[in-house]
């Protein structure tokens, strides 16, 4: 219960585009107060925060590295959470994370979320 479904990860060319997808298994996001997409690249200790929306969509977060260039939106109607990536390139590499809160947190700490997904792998080539 909470579990959290990733998919759409591949790999793409630099200024490619990927959308991700987040689903909640056995839930529905209306449960959850906040979702966010966290990216761990290989060899790093810590999971960097990459975008969250608020439930109802109304805000959204995003990092400075992923603005102008990512965009996260939510479909009630399919219970599901996407990040759309555009303008990819080599430094987008990593492992894709989604998470979800039940309530309204800091949005760029990991440990204020309560679920994740297992993540998804996303590969940018030069």
């Amino acid at each position: 219960q909470g579990q959290l479904v990733e998919s759409g990860g591949g790999l793409v060319q630099a200024g490619g585009s990927l959308r991700l997808s987040c689903a909640p298994s056995g839930r529905t996001f209306s449960n959850y107060a906040m979702v966010g997409w966290f990216r761990q690249a290989a060899g790093k200790e810590r999971r960097e925060f990459v975008a969250a929306i608020i439930r109802g969509g109304g805000s959204t977060y995003y990092a400075d590295s992923v603005k102008g260039r990512f965009t996260i939106s939510r479909d009630n109607a399919k219970n599901t959470v996407y990040l759309q990536m555009n303008s990819l390139n080599p430094e987008d590499t990593a492992v894709y994370y989604c998470a979800a809160a039940g309530s309204v947190v800091i949005p760029t700490t990991p440990r204020r979320y309560d679920y994740w997904g297992q993540g998804t792998q996303v590969t940018v080539s030069s």
